[in-house]
C-alpha cells in the first residue's frame, strides 16, 4: 500500500453535511481560503520565476566561461597586441572589457610627460581590478533573488499555515464539532501551502549556492587574466 492510500484510508471519505476529502493538489487549492490561495499562486510564480533565472544565468554563464576562454587563447598568441585591440577590444565580453580597460589606463599614463613607473602600475592594477568587479557585478545582478526567494519562500508557505489552522479552528467552533473530518480539510490545506513553500525555497537555495560557486570560479579567471596583463604592462615599463 502506498503512503498515499495509506493516509487516504485512514481519513473518512464523507462525513454528514461534509464532501468527500482528497489529497489532490488541484482539489486542496480549489477548497483552500482565498488568502492560502494567493499564497500559494505567489510561491507558485515564485518557482517558476527561479526556474526561469536558473535556466538563463547558467546558459549566460556558460557562454561567458567559453567566450573568454577562446578570446584570452587567441590574446595570449596574438604578435601585435594592438592590432589584436584594434579587432576584437570592443566586444561583449568580461575578458574584453578588462583588456580594453587597461589599454586605455596604460595610453593615458604613458601619454604623461612626467610618467611614474609606480604610481602607472597602480592605477594599472586599480583600473583592471575595479573593471573585474564590473564584469561580475553585471553577470550576478540577477543572484540576489534566488536568495531572496529561497529565504522568504518558506515563511511565506508559513504564513499559508497559520491561517489554515486558524481557519480549522474556526469551523470547529462554528460547527462545534472536534471530529477528524472538520479539521482535515483546512489542516490539509496549510500544509499544503507549507510544501509548496518548501518546493519554491529549496531548488532556489541549491541554485544560488551551485550558481554563486559559478560566479567565484569566473572572478577568479578574470582576476588571472587581468594579472597576467598587469605583468605584461610592467615589464614593458621596464623596458
Amino acid at each position: 500500500m502506498t503512503l498515499t492510500a495509506f493516509l487516504t484510508a485512514a481519513v473518512p471519505a464523507s462525513t454528514p453535511g461534509a464532501g468527500p476529502i482528497t489529497l489532490s493538489p488541484v482539489a486542496l487549492f480549489l477548497e483552500a481560503d482565498i488568502v492560502v490561495k494567493a499564497v500559494m499562486i505567489g510561491l507558485l510564480l515564485a518557482s517558476v520565476w527561479t526556474w526561469a533565472i536558473m535556466v538563463s544565468f547558467a546558459s549566460r554563464i556558460g557562454s561567458a566561461r567559453k567566450r573568454c576562454d577562446e578570446f584570452e587563447r587567441a590574446f595570449w598568441q596574438a604578435q601585435d597586441m594592438d592590432a589584436f585591440v584594434k579587432e576584437r577590444g570592443k566586444e561583449d565580453l568580461p575578458s574584453a572589457q578588462i583588456l580594453a580597460a587597461g589599454i586605455a589606463e596604460w595610453r593615458r599614463s604613458t601619454a604623461l610627460r612626467s610618467m611614474k613607473p609606480d604610481g602607472t602600475r597602480d592605477r594599472l592594477a586599480t583600473t583592471m581590478g575595479s573593471a573585474v568587479a564590473t564584469a561580475i557585478d553585471k553577470i550576478s545582478e540577477r543572484l540576489n533573488i534566488l536568495a531572496t526567494i529561497g529565504s522568504v519562500a518558506p515563511f511565506v508557505g508559513l504564513f499559508g499555515t497559520v491561517w489554515g489552522i486558524m481557519r480549522s479552528f474556526t469551523a470547529i467552533a462554528g460547527e462545534q464539532n472536534t471530529s477528524l473530518a472538520v479539521v482535515a480539510p483546512g489542516i490539509a490545506e496549510a500544509l499544503f501551502a507549507t510544501a509548496i513553500g518548501l518546493f519554491a525555497a529549496i531548488p532556489a537555495v541549491i541554485a544560488y549556492n551551485r550558481l554563486s560557486h559559478s560566479v567565484n570560479r569566473l572572478e577568479s579567471r578574470l582576476q588571472r587574466f587581468a594579472d597576467g596583463l598587469y605583468t605584461t604592462f610592467s615589464r614593458e615599463l621596464e623596458a
